[in-house]
């Protein structure tokens, strides 16, 4: 695969990013609710920043590194980002999200992220998927439980965001969860 596909699901598109994303992606992760949230945006968010981004992202791709789908909306555009950084030797990735403000609170997220769950499950044969949470995002944490995350734990003063040492959950599911849910989901339907 010389690009990550286009995924849909039943409201949103998910899709690699493209230079013309990045006014957007600027004007939704400068907000320092966004950045705040996050384990790397910085705040105040750097002028190119957001094209630079976009533009690792296919390298980083190639490399087997991460994949990374910019989430859009037919009503909005873009809204978000979802995407893995990849541990192959591991058979492993970390789940990362942000969703622009103004959609938060409409399920963007869990169905943006369920997308890129199954993408690395069922094509990229990942064993495992976690996700680290600051244990101040509540919303963030019910994503991962409405994906069927299991909670593992705290990693006390994990990072250092605007500031301050911030607290972390961990999250995870393993390959036989997500098969157990989808099968589960597809005997109810």
């Amino acid at each position: 695969m010389s690009a990550p596909p286009t995924l849909r699901t039943a409201r949103l598109v998910l899709r690699p990013f493209s230079p013309a994303d990045a006014a957007a992606v600027h004007r939704a992760v400068a907000l320092r609710d966004v950045a705040a949230m996050t384990a790397s945006i910085p705040h105040p968010y750097p002028d190119g920043a957001a094209l630079a981004w976009i533009e690792s992202q296919p390298a980083a791709f190639a490399r087997g590194e991460s994949v990374l789908f910019a989430v859009t909306a037919a009503e909005t555009g873009l809204v978000g980002a979802v995407g893995l950084q990849i541990e192959a030797a591991h058979a492993k990735a970390e789940l990362g999200y942000w969703i622009a403000k103004p959609q938060w609170g409409r399920g963007f997220a869990t169905e943006a992220a369920g997308a890129a769950v199954g993408f690395g499950f069922e094509t990229l044969h990942l064993e495992r998927i976690h996700a680290r949470v600051m244990t101040a995002n509540r919303a963030s944490a019910r994503v991962l439980a409405k994906l069927g995350f299991a909670r593992e734990g705290v990693l006390r003063r994990d990072l250092f965001r605007l500031g301050a040492f911030v607290d972390c959950e961990v999250w995870s599911q393993l390959r036989e969860e997500h098969a157990g849910r989808e099968a589960a989901g597809a005997a109810s339907e």
